[in-house]
């Protein structure tokens, strides 16, 4: 049998006694071919953070780890970091990796006790939301495959409060009237305080490079890990568009060299390394 989708005026229902409220619910709710019911994003507490549900709670999907698909870059200026300095404002862009067609996003950081760190302040493609903790989301504007990558501010808590964690929720939307068949990428990014950076740098990795090799057209790292921990680089411009990215597999304890091959289509240039084991970031400057 065919379903059958019936809009009926907001007069009409309440002929009837039905509420406009139910209108809401009962159409909307029900029809996604191409509507949004949240102009502005996701309803809040969809990160996946601690206390908080996820994107599936309205979308029939699935959830998968986000590790490699969520790429979070936290940037002072254009300059990636991995720590921030206390009620210093950062540029926070987001990007899937997989640049779907149909796509919306919630983020929020928060303190290791569940505390938000800091504020958030909306950019290019994305509205904020919540009162306690803050929530940075997609508009209904940028959830096509026109947009590149969510941008917006972040303003670090005052005082050192430790490690800060941004939960990234992220939806994979293939735009079907009944919301199913969505994926979820649910994903953590963990950004020390200054006066942790050292004490962090020795329990994962130091003495980390990065250089380009043209005769063979590949990054080089080399580094020296603590512990084993997943690899992944993401290859940025100077504009804050990830041009390329790589899972790597897991690091070896001891000293780690890694070589990756580039597209050879990169333009010539200075392009940002940020390569990541674990939850932990080291970024270099590369010229191409």
């Amino acid at each position: 049998m065919k379903k059958v989708i019936v809009f009926v005026s907001a007069a009409t229902m309440l002929i009837v006694g039905m509420s406009v409220g139910s209108i809401e619910s009962y159409t909307i709710e029900k029809y996604n071919g191409g509507l949004h019911k949240n102009a502005n994003g996701s309803p809040v507490g969809q990160t996946g953070a601690p206390g908080e549900t996820n994107c599936t709670s309205c979308h029939a999907g699935s959830v998968q780890a986000g590790a490699t698909e969520n790429s979070l870059i936290v940037a002072q200026g254009i300059t990636p970091v991995s720590a921030y300095v206390p009620g210093a404002t950062y540029n926070v862009a987001l990007q899937m990796t997989s640049s779907p067609a149909k796509k919306g996003f919630q983020a929020t950081a928060l303190t290791a006790a569940s505390d938000m760190a800091g504020t958030f302040g909306a950019g290019t493609n994305t509205a904020i939301s919540g009162t306690t903790r803050k929530y940075a989301n997609h508009k209904s504007t940028s959830n096509t495959s026109a947009t590149v990558a969510w941008l917006w501010t972040w303003t670090a808590p005052a005082t050192d409060v430790g490690p800060v964690t941004f939960y990234v929720a992220t939806n994979k939307a293939n735009g079907n009237s009944t919301n199913s068949g969505d994926v979820i990428y649910l994903s953590t990014h963990v950004f020390n305080s200054t006066l942790g950076v050292e004490e962090a740098a020795n329990d994962v990795a130091t003495n980390f490079t990065a250089g380009y090799s043209p005769e063979n057209k590949s990054i080089v790292l080399d580094f020296n890990s603590m512990s084993v921990g997943e690899m992944y680089l993401n290859l940025i411009d100077l504009n804050g568009k990830s041009v390329f990215v790589s899972n790597l597999g897991n690091s070896i304890i001891g000293q780690n060299k890694q070589t990756i091959s580039v597209p050879s289509e990169l333009k010539s240039g200075i392009y940002v390394v940020n390569f990541f084991v674990g939850n932990k970031a080291m970024s270099a400057k590369v010229m191409i």
